[in-house]
């Protein structure tokens, strides 16, 4: 059973978990305009090492750019060394990591320049996000009812934290409806992403990745396209139609959570041999030789907490 997390960070101190609180007059909570992370921390033979630490913390910067945040109270080198403090007060080996940026204002307000900046930084033990034995066997998916949002409508380069309540609707669908996880069309009916992964599909040994115009450019998804392309592999980006998901031979997402998982079914239609094929295989062995330490890439990616 995961350990409950002891203590958080929260704008530049350790303090014990039931007191990282916010007014609940807060801007953020209220409208939904903050802006977040995630991040995971893996078990090596070195110690606990953080994956992509450094540009995931750019990423939360540069999403609180994008939104209109003006005064951002910390740097990435500030946030890093943050997050390596608060894994080691919790003593995890491993963990899920969640900086959030938040704005503190004396009442909710439509009007970013009202509010402060703060920021938090929580931890907490994770395991498949996705299930274990769909890491394995695959899961089953349903293309949502619910569009992905237009880039004009809400910025799709920044993890906000109201763009979720898109893929809120949309999982929520999903599980109601028997399925695992949703992917989600954009607004011209091309395949997008998944309610918190990317997507890629394999046909005739050629893989494919949708365009990311109008999607959040993933820091995993860029992983995997480096490694890919170092294992002889190509990948294309295009446009992609939800019936060119039906008939690939095989389908995969990939995220912070997610790491990379196949898919099994589309809309009731099983994918190629309805288990995890074998190009999806060997990205996902290399993949975890890449987290756990054991890889060229390693020493490039992982920033290790002791």
């Amino acid at each position: 059973m995961a350990s409950y997390p002891k203590f958080v960070w929260m704008n530049g101190k350790i303090v014990e978990t039931e007191k990282a609180t916010v007014p609940f007059f807060n801007t953020t909570l209220h409208y939904g305009a903050g802006v977040f992370e995630g991040i995971r921390c893996y078990a090596t033979s070195k110690g606990p090492a953080v994956f992509r630490l450094k540009d995931h913390m750019d990423r939360l910067i540069n999403s609180a750019r994008i939104i209109g945040v003006r005064d951002f109270p910390f740097t990435s080198e500030e946030l890093c060394q943050a997050t390596k403090d608060i894994i080691k007060a919790n003593g995890y080996s491993s963990c899920y990591i969640r900086p959030l940026l938040y704005l503190a204002s004396p009442l909710p307000s439509l009007n970013l320049d009202d509010g402060k900046a703060a920021v938090g930084i929580g931890v907490w033990e994770m395991g498949a996000y996705l299930g274990q034995e769909q890491i394995e066997n695959g899961l089953k998916a349903n293309v949502a009812s619910f569009t992905r949002h237009h880039p004009n409508v809400s910025m799709t380069k920044a993890k906000v934290t109201g763009n979720y309540a898109n893929s809120i609707l949309a999982k929520t669908e999903s599980i109601r409806l028997g399925y695992d996880e949703a992917i989600m069309l954009d607004p011209s009916g091309y395949v997008a992403e998944c309610t918190g992964e990317n997507v890629f599909l394999v046909r005739k040994g050629q893989l494919y990745s949708p365009i990311t115009a109008d999607t959040l450019e993933g820091i995993t998804r860029d992983s995997l396209m480096t490694l890919i392309k170092e294992m002889g592999y190509s990948v294309t980006e295009t446009m992609i139609g939800r019936d060119q998901l039906y008939i690939a031979d095989e389908v995969f997402m990939c995220g912070t959570a997610a790491e990379l998982t196949p898919v099994s079914e589309i809309d009731g239609r099983v994918i190629g041999s309805g288990k995890m094929g074998p190009i999806t295989r060997k990205i996902q062995t290399e993949f975890k030789k890449v987290v756990n330490g054991e890889h060229p890439l390693s020493t490039k990616w992982l920033d290790y907490v002791n």
